[in-house]
């Protein structure tokens, strides 16, 4: 009794800590959704007398409470927790590595897959009768929780272990968009030929891994997938807790596909500020913008932001229309096309040499010609036309794998 209590305290603080989404109207289709994790009476008997493995952060939660306390109150003998980027907590920068750790409070070990290792050892799993995987997704390339489902459906199919995916809705599940991954520019932001923005929850992910033979040496994993209930692509979903420290505010999550390839520009993308994904700026922008903000340093968000301490003007998009996006079901290009036409130093904006805080443009988008391509002033439509045939055969290839409409 003592341990359950201590458990469920600890467990309680974490979710009551983790940022939560702040929704300004949530529609009745939404209230009818139940997550995989929320139905446990279709997973539950999978768990009995067995002992079991998560892979899970501050998203992954039953109702108001974190999917670790559930499963003990029902009896269900968790053995360990794995931590994806962010941490178990969701509390560490982006790329940030972290060590393993015991949860000074409940005792169960944490091992870290963004640290010394990216996915289980078969040491890590020989006490280990089942995994359970539960992080929500975003819906974009670049964001590595898919990556880290790939690897762990590698060590569970490795060690002879299934492998439980509870899936969430994807907040941005309305847009396939952007080009297909240029196997050439693989790298941990980009593992999979899959557009910038690819339509799929995790368990549709996970279900495309294994038919498309991507798992290294094209194995295949056991998987049990809980479906979503009532949902389908087109929802909109506010996320009952952020992600990630930098995508904290429903607006964030829903420009990211857009924002995120500033990365791999010389410009901030709210990173050091708590508008992160929501505002672009440069010092080199003073008198061209009169939009500003300053980044400071901001412990589990971005400790070094790029222009830390620096005056940034630019543009602000706190407020921009996020409906406009789900309507076009397109990203939008505009922004970096226009920041690259009004920088006055235009030689510095794709150099990641100026900063350690960006990456290549090429790793970020995922193609070769884009940088040239805005560097001429190619028209949005003539860039997205060269990578339209890639996209077309994605959309129709992703049909296989699809759980919602």
């Amino acid at each position: 009794m003592k341990n359950f209590s201590l458990i469920a305290i600890v467990s309680f603080l974490l979710f009551s800590c983790a940022p939560k989404i702040k929704a300004t109207k949530i529609d009745t289709a939404q209230s009818t959704i139940k997550t995989g994790a929320e139905q446990t009476s279709l997973y539950l008997p999978l768990l009995k007398g067995k002992r079991v493995a998560i892979l899970a952060n501050q998203t992954s939660v039953i109702g108001k409470s974190h999917l670790v306390d559930s499963l003990q109150k029902l009896g269900i003998n968790i053995v360990k927790v794995f931590g994806p980027e962010h941490g178990f907590r969701g509390n560490a920068s982006a790329g940030a590595k972290i060590a393993d750790e015991k949860d000074e409070r409940t005792g169960i070990p944490i091992i870290s897959l963004y640290g010394k290792k990216n996915k289980p050892s078969a040491a890590d799993l020989a006490d280990v009768d089942i995994l359970i995987y539960d992080l929500q997704d975003v819906g974009v390339r670049f964001y590595t929780n898919i990556n880290a489902l790939a690897r762990l459906m590698e060590a569970c199919e490795a060690n002879k272990k299934q492998l439980l995916i509870l899936d969430r809705p994807n907040p941005n599940g309305y847009l396939i968009d952007g080009p297909i991954l240029d196997m050439k520019y693989k790298s941990g932001i980009g593992m999979f030929p899959i557009p910038m923005s690819h339509g799929l929850t995790v368990g549709e992910f996970a279900q495309m891994v294994n038919g498309e033979g991507w798992l290294t040496n094209k194995v295949k994993a056991d998987i049990k997938i809980i479906p979503v209930a009532n949902y389908n692509h087109d929802m909109r979903y506010v996320l009952p807790v952020a992600p990630s420290p930098n995508l904290n505010t429903e607006q964030s999550i829903l420009l990211y596909p857009s924002v995120c390839m500033f990365e791999g520009v010389y410009v901030n993308h709210g990173r050091g500020t708590y508008n992160p994904f929501t505002v672009l700026g440069s010092p080199a922008y003073k008198g061209i913008y009169s939009f500003s903000f300053t980044p400071k340093s901001i412990k589990g968000m971005a400790e070094a932001p790029i222009f830390m301490d620096e005056v940034c003007y630019g543009i602000d998009l706190r407020n921009y229309d996020v409906e406009l996006l789900r309507k076009s079901k397109k990203i939008n290009f505009s922004w970096i096309k226009e920041l690259y036409k009004a920088h006055p130093q235009k030689e510095k904006f794709f150099e990641s040499k100026f900063s350690n805080q960006m990456n290549n443009i090429e790793i970020q988008i995922g193609r070769g010609d884009f940088r040239q391509q805005i560097i001429d002033d190619v028209p949005i439509e003539t860039i997205r036309a060269g990578w339209e045939p890639g996209l077309k055969a994605y959309k129709k290839m992703r049909l296989k794998y699809v759980l919602y409409p």
